[in-house]
């Protein structure tokens, strides 16, 4: 199985990623601010590189349950500085965390070479067009809603099977629009459009996912459901994070986004060694 992203290409199977991530926002819900101006955004990038994190994911706009959408001007604003400065500093893929076609054009102007669309549930193919045009890696996640709606009526017949029919809808409508297969990552949304039991039905079944022989996201780095099932606070919930993330990993999920890459990445690779001793 291949990945192409831009001028990146990765071949699996091979150790897992970690994607780092940094949030240029005043709001996201567990480090809103402390990475806004972009001198702080590229040093915890930079950060985050040492520590292995093999992708970089910016956002400009939070995506936590409830946040306000902000204006394109106001997005490019927050990460087109920092995307400046950092294409030249690091030689890892960096991510774009957008659904603005606009802002994500910008950010691959400027050195990006994945989008992270959790809006791959709009109906018009703009973002696709331009992933085409591009040659960009493109994160397909589902979500149910909008961060606006998406906690209010999290209502599934079957999460796992509807993730499923919206994985194989997606594909077939991004083909449509000359997105090769090797561009694509999938990732299930955990906690967009989700209770918990939802999100733990998703966690139990990753491996059902392997069937589209493309590369599998997690993401559930200090998310709500962490702290509903353990008990965290969001500084406490990293113990709870790797146990799904050295689940995901046995389960075949190729790339793990966090805040916190060090840890993370110790974890995935104690499992790795672990997995590989396996004769039954």
């Amino acid at each position: 199985m291949k990945l192409r992203a831009g001028q990146f290409h990765l071949i699996f199977p091979r150790p897992a990623l970690v994607m780092g991530i940094v949030n240029v926002t005043p709001d996201s819900f567990s480090d809103g601010g402390q990475f806004l101006e972009p001198k702080a955004a590229v040093e915890q990038a930079l950060k985050l590189v040492e520590e292995g994190a093999e992708i970089i994911d910016i956002g400009g706009e939070s995506t936590r349950p409830g946040a306000q959408p902000v204006t394109e001007a106001e997005e490019l604003s927050r990460v087109m500085p920092v995307l400046e400065r950092l294409g030249a500093k690091v030689k890892v893929p960096i991510s774009i965390d957008t659904t603005k076609p606009a802002v994500a054009r910008a950010a691959l102007e400027a050195g990006a070479s994945i989008i992270n669309d959790i809006g791959a549930n709009r109906e018009d193919d703009k973002m696709w067009r331009l992933v085409a045009e591009s040659g960009a890696g493109y994160v397909c996640m589902h979500m149910q809603g909008t961060p606006q709606t998406m906690q209010q009526n999290a209502i599934y017949v079957d999460v796992v099977r509807e993730v499923e029919e919206f994985f194989f809808d997606r594909i077939k409508r991004m083909s449509d629009c000359n997105i090769g297969a090797e561009q694509i990552i999938l990732d299930p949304g955990i906690g967009f459009g989700k209770t918990v039991e939802h999100n733990l039905q998703l966690l139990a079944s990753l491996k059902r996912f392997c069937r589209f022989e493309r590369p599998i996201l997690l993401g559930v780095s200090r998310k709500s459901f962490l702290g509903k099932v353990s008990g965290a606070e969001v500084p406490e919930r990293l113990p709870a994070a790797l146990a799904c993330a050295c689940l995901a990993v046995e389960a075949g999920v190729q790339i793990i986004r966090a805040h916190e890459v060090g840890p993370t990445l110790k974890a995935v690779r104690m499992t790795e060694a672990i997995l590989a001793k396996r004769t039954i």
